[in-house]
């Protein structure tokens, strides 16, 4: 158990050690234990959390939100459209400024080539914790909470296998963050990570890298697939989800085009049969229904994405009360 996390960003999971990770997974099940025996855990009381976001949120928001008020402090939610951002407020002045206000900096941007590299500006400015709610590299919360959830699914990650897929979605052209993070930490957890993704829809080249070094160090292993199928057949755990091609075409409608040869890129009942029998699938929500995946497996008894939503709050919860 690491106890000097006092002040620490949370921007990637790459930047923390296993052991630090490990504590986080240790506190976020005490916490979640404490919550389902209705103890009371007011590990911040009169702390706050500036919140600060500049994309729409529903899991996130509300997660944050709740778990600051049951950690016995207070989430503030900024609507970057309701401040002087537009007007001229640099990042290392929301940094320097929100860093004098708050116990701890919360930050949502996924524009493509900005998100991570504003709020590693305002981390440079702030005196207190900066915490990536999502940037257009990298989902450190979502990540968490879905070890967590593997974790306590299937026990020991260690030699399971997961497929990290892309999968065809009509609804906007989403980050790459969800899946390079996935694989990042998937790998340093000695799971055999599939990347499977059709060939405009390659992860940063950096990334991949990381997270076939990752696997090497843990005694994991990672491949990269393009046919859908075959990344589906004897895994372990399911993951597949949208993505934009941004390393293909920054153009959304371009990429919205690109993605629609690959409309049967959809999780179904006979893809789902080709993995394990008790194969769980995830998704980080929301989910285009009947596009991405069928009503029928993630409502089905395989669905892991309301476990998976739920682990959000304790990881998080976790993370704050080390961090802040």
């Amino acid at each position: 158990m690491q106890t000097h996390l006092r002040g620490r960003d949370m921007i990637t999971t790459q930047e923390w050690t296993r052991s630090e990770l490990d504590s986080v997974f240790e506190v976020a099940k005490e916490l979640k234990r404490a919550r389902a025996l209705g103890k009371p855990h007011a590990h911040l009381r009169d702390k706050s959390l500036a919140m600060l976001f500049f994309f729409s949120s529903t899991r996130t928001r509300a997660s944050f939100e709740a778990g600051m008020t049951q950690l016995g402090g207070h989430a503030a939610f900024i609507d970057s459209e309701t401040t002087q951002i537009s007007h001229g407020d640099t990042a290392k002045e929301m940094g320097e400024i929100l860093g004098r206000y708050y116990d701890g900096i919360a930050i949502r941007q996924c524009d493509w080539g900005d998100g991570n590299k504003y709020i590693r500006e305002v981390a440079e400015a702030s005196r207190v914790p900066v915490l990536n709610m999502q940037c257009d590299v990298y989902h450190p919360f979502q990540i968490l909470a879905d070890m967590l959830t593997i974790m306590e699914k299937v026990g020991d990650p260690r030699g399971k296998t997961i497929n990290v897929s892309y999968a065809y979605a009509s609804s906007y052209q989403k980050p790459l963050s969800v899946p390079q993070s996935l694989i990042l930490l998937m790998a340093r957890y000695g799971m055999n990570v599939r990347l499977t993704a059709p060939p405009e829809f390659q992860l940063m080249g950096d990334i991949v890298e990381q997270a076939r070094e990752n696997a090497r160090r843990s005694g994991g292993s990672f491949e990269q697939l393009g046919d859908f199928d075959a990344g589906f057949k004897g895994a372990d755990v399911v993951y597949p989800k949208s993505w934009g091609c941004w390393l293909t075409t920054e153009d959304k409608e371009e990429s919205a085009k690109i993605g629609g040869k690959y409309k049967d890129w959809i999780t179904d009942s006979r893809r789902m049969a080709l993995a394990k029998e008790d194969c769980g699938y995830m998704h980080c929500l929301p989910a285009d229904r009947n596009i991405e995946v069928t009503d029928e497996v993630i409502d089905g008894p395989n669905s892991w994405v309301y476990d998976e939503a739920e682990n959000r709050l304790h990881v998080q919860k976790a993370v704050m009360a080390l961090t802040m």
